[in-house]
């Protein structure tokens, strides 16, 4: 029989001192910290169990490579002239969308179960650690459903599609098929952000209308319909767009895919609507208001896409300094290096913790957990991106100059580290927007003080740290101190969430060097040695 093992005795040297590939990798008993969160915040074990193992597998990690290595191509005309606005993947990118879509991850949800909404969160978070790209389109999938509810006959037709357990990626109106995505396609050139500058307008025919206008950002062009605004005569309003008519194509045209740090695997493009076929959804001049529920949703995996991100890289830099030696001693055993890992270990813990807890708003009913859930995603949001591209920096370094190098999966972890915060709303943003939930919202503010004095009484040093925080801010902060705010309020929460799950290792460590403040401002700057049963749960 062929030996298949890669020769390790060369012409001119012998390949020592490397790690070994890894192989499959069981994303959920190699992770703790999920296992732990999943029973804490209700989420159901046995969906996530299944994907984890699947996206941790060997053949689903070169999959996302491939994806990555081989970006989307624009098809704009067929061979005779005639349009086709199509944009063709890489068949790694409908792999790795079957596996995920399968596994519910845009429907498990909204499928009735307990622990829906911690269930599809802890799918982002290890989908984010194998492949974040093909995570655009199913994010912004399960995001359309509640906006859906505006336009009840719009829903029948959509919803069922929209939580269907596959993956059909065919070019065909959506009465013919038997799952369907749903994107979103809402900023311009001059207003980015500023929703209500747009010029987009929209014509009534019959029951229907034709848009027309220029968006800047679509994401996953080849959605089978997109949430969109535009002004109408009554203001600006929400609207289904459909990809893909009976008889024709939609009048979407494709401008142009744009060309981007990361996230490659995934087609982001600029389109235009030249008469475009679209359905009203909510009151006319309520687009807003209609079109928010979709971003409030797609805010949470936001949240949870970095802690991914960091997980994948801190567990991709673990191995490798578990299996290489410097200076006669293993990398993994070396006091300032255990530092540094430790220090990461709190990032990802501290995100992961957070955002289930967030997650567990999500699936209750009662206002406090709906008022908890808009100010909370917003923290978990602000927090988890501002330390996503730190980590995975400091992740990649560890590897060295091999940190570098594409194939071992670092560069595509840092790449995509800045995307979850500038996408649905950058950090100046979702800072003004918790400072409006709190002014707005008394009850927002009254369940977020309910959530920090929840672990009062444990901790000396977070007590006081909470008090002082009060003394500073017993009122809103003016607006120039928002990110002050908002940072040290959410290391607050999160301090909380790590407290009361009892984990003494993971929340005096945190405590520590978060709250407390002993440490330097670089990460593995700290006071005194990581405990040896934090670093055990990586």
């Amino acid at each position: 029989m062929t030996d298949s093992t890669p020769r390790s005795t060369l012409t001119t040297h012998e390949v020592v001192n490397q790690p070994p590939i890894r192989g499959d990798v069981d994303l959920w008993s190699t992770d703790i910290a999920l296992r732990e969160a999943t029973e804490r915040e209700g989420g159901q074990a046995t969906a996530i169990t299944d994907y984890a193992r699947k996206m941790g597998s060997q053949e689903m990690r070169e999959a996302g490579m491939e994806a990555n290595r081989h970006s989307p191509e624009l098809v704009l005309f067929d061979q005779g002239g005639r349009r086709l606005d199509e944009v063709r993947y890489h068949p790694a990118w409908h792999k790795m969308m079957e596996t995920s879509q399968s596994a519910g991850y845009a429907s498990v949800a909204w499928q009735g179960n307990p622990g829906g909404h911690v269930t599809h969160a802890a799918m982002i978070y290890l989908a984010s650690q194998t492949e974040p790209g093909h995570c655009c389109p199913m994010t912004m999938t399960y995001a359309a459903v509640p906006a859906l509810a505006a336009n009840q006959a719009l829903s029948d037709i959509w919803r069922p599609r929209l939580i269907a357990n596959h993956y059909d990626p065919s070019t065909r109106p959506i009465e013919q098929k038997s799952s369907a995505t749903l994107g979103m396609a809402m900023t311009e050139k001059q207003g980015g952000s500023d929703l209500r500058s747009n010029t987009t307008r929209a014509e009534p025919e019959g029951d229907a209308w034709r848009l027309f206008g220029h968006k800047w950002f679509c994401s996953a062009p080849m959605s089978d319909g997109f949430l969109t605004l535009a002004q109408a005569p009554g203001g600006l309003t929400c609207f289904l767009v459909p990809r893909w008519l009976e008889g024709e194509r939609n009048a979407i045209h494709i401008q142009r895919l744009k060309d981007k740090l990361g996230n490659r695997s995934n087609a982001s493009s600029e389109i235009e609507y030249h008469g475009a076929l679209a359905w009203q959804l909510g009151d006319e001049g309520a687009g807003v208001r209609t079109i928010i529920e979709m971003v409030h949703h797609t805010r949470l995996d936001t949240a949870l896409a970095p802690a991914g991100l960091m997980r994948g890289a801190l567990s991709t830099a673990h191995h490798w300094v578990s299996h290489r030696s410097a200076f006669k001693r293993d990398l993994v055993d070396q006091p300032l290096m255990r530092s540094v890992l430790g220090d990461l270990a709190l990032d990802v813990e501290g995100a992961l913790a957070l955002g289930l807890r967030v997650a567990r708003s999500f699936d209750g009913t009662s206002d406090e957990d709906r008022a908890f859930a808009r100010i909370g995603v917003a923290l978990a949001k602000f927090l988890g991106n501002k330390r996503c591209p730190l980590v995975t920096y400091e992740a990649m370094e560890m590897l060295g100059g091999m940190g570098y190098v594409e194939e071992t999966g670092m560069p595509l972890y840092y790449r995509e580290a800045p995307l979850n915060g500038i996408w649905e709303g950058s950090g100046n943003v979702i800072c003004l927007d918790i400072l409006r939930t709190l002014a707005k919202e008394p009850l927002a503010a009254e369940v977020l003080r309910q959530e920090l004095v929840a672990a009062q009484g444990s901790d000396r040093r977070y007590d006081a740290a909470l008090r002082a925080h009060l003394e500073r801010w017993p009122s809103l902060p003016q607006e120039s101190e928002a990110r002050w705010f908002a940072e040290r309020t959410a290391l607050l929460l999160t301090a909380s969430v790590l407290i009361r799950a009892g984990v003494s290792a993971v929340s005096d460590a945190f405590v520590t060097t978060r709250i407390d403040g002993e440490r330097g401002h670089v990460i593995g700057a700290l006071g005194g040695d990581i405990s040896d049963e934090l670093l055990a749960r990586l």
